[in-house]
């Protein structure tokens, strides 16, 4: 394994020069299957959907499947950091550590196709993480039918903790999460005769308001929501009153019943607005994803073996509002995810963002041996 660490690296640099949206990560996908397919293939098994990728690593003796997740897809968003290897794919970047997953997981199946373990092991690259959302139709495909892992493991980078560090949790570590559309339709006209208008920039700006008072006036104070408007767009010119508005934003919670709550008070708000400035709206929430609830039992046994095997400094850590769709997967097979840290000041989705290229090393490490382990 010493000697794959070094190219690890070039393979995540690789990686990070071409970022793709969801389900159209068709370089990735050729640049994974070239790699897999230089690997010993004696006890491999290769399946494609869509543009993701599912290797089986046959055991020695199996008695479980232990599975391993990695996402694939990248960011439409224009690339600020100071790399030599920035990516060729104009307003698209790996700004999520998406290319350190791969990479991850690519290191951990080279290991397993040259070291012999009694129990198979299943490699998922799975597609459109960031949206629509790749884990609940892969999981519910032809692909993973006799493959499904009896356990799964997948983890994500941190920018906030340092290099040698992983943070975990039993029980919910990300959120539930969904997106929010909002269209508004008034009746646009000159900026001179609003009385002959419905303005629908005044009517968005109205909700927005409207809409932060939810989580401080509706969820019960000791759960936790949010509520981000992200994105607002509305008319065409600074004296034509607008028509319409669009409002994009995020909603996230920790309890499907806080969930069901807000979109029930957006709506109720939403026809307020209707009501109160004669426009017509439109909802549409777009793609949600389940919450992240780690197998306590299982991650409990993790974190005991990480303290004891002093691979990796471990942190306790608290829910995050984050969302991931692998949250889909733990709805159907026991496992977990843990944060990685990267030691970077620039946060997940940030343009500077320069994540610690030794973590992959660490978590190569780390998982290798814990997965050797847990198959013994």
């Amino acid at each position: 394994m010493n000697t794959l660490l070094p190219s690890l690296i070039q393979i995540r640099r690789d990686l990070h020069q071409i970022p793709e949206p969801g389900y159209k990560e068709f370089k990735t996908q050729s640049y994974l299957l070239n790699l897999i397919r230089q690997l010993p293939q004696e006890r491999l098994e290769i399946r494609l959907w869509q543009t993701g990728i599912v290797v089986r690593v046959k055991g020695a003796n199996p008695r479980k499947r232990i599975g391993y997740r990695a996402d694939m897809d990248g960011l439409p968003i224009a690339e600020e950091t100071t790399y030599p290897f920035k990516s060729i794919h104009e307003g698209y970047m790996h700004a999520c550590g998406h290319d350190l997953h791969m990479t991850i997981g690519f290191g951990l199946l080279a290991h397993f196709a040259h070291h012999l373990i009694d129990d198979d092991l299943v490699f998922i690259f799975q597609p459109a993480e960031e949206g629509p959302g790749g884990a609940k139709p892969m999981l519910e495909s032809d692909v993973l039918s006799d493959w499904r892992p009896d356990l799964i493991i997948a983890l994500h980078i941190a920018p906030e903790y340092p290099v040698g560090t992983i943070a975990t949790r039993p029980g919910i570590l990300f959120a539930n999460t969904s997106e929010l559309f909002i269209d508004l339709k008034g009746k646009g006209g000159h900026a001179a005769f609003p009385h002959k208008a419905n303005d629908m920039v005044v009517a968005a700006s109205h909700l927005v308001t409207q809409l932060q008072t939810i989580v401080s006036r509706n969820l019960n104070p000791l759960d936790a929501g949010v509520i981000t408007i992200g994105k607002i767009t509305g008319g065409t010119k600074q004296n034509i009153i607008a028509e319409q508005a669009r409002l994009e934003g995020t909603i996230r919670t920790f309890s499907l019943e806080s969930m069901i709550k807000i979109k029930e008070r957006i709506e109720a708000l939403v026809k307020g607005i209707e009501w109160g400035f004669q426009c017509t709206a439109d909802i549409d929430y777009g793609c949600s994803y389940a919450q992240v609830n780690n197998h306590a039992e299982l991650t409990r046994t993790f974190m005991e073996w990480v303290r004891e095997s002093n691979h990796a400094t471990l942190i306790e850590c608290e829910p995050a509002m984050t969302g991931e769709d692998f949250g889909y997967f733990l709805e159907e097979i026991p496992g977990f995810m843990f944060w990685l840290g990267v030691d970077t000041p620039y946060g997940l989705h940030h343009a500077k963002i320069e994540p610690n290229e030794e973590a992959i090393h660490v978590a190569v490490n780390l998982l290798t041996q814990y997965i050797t382990w847990l198959s013994k």
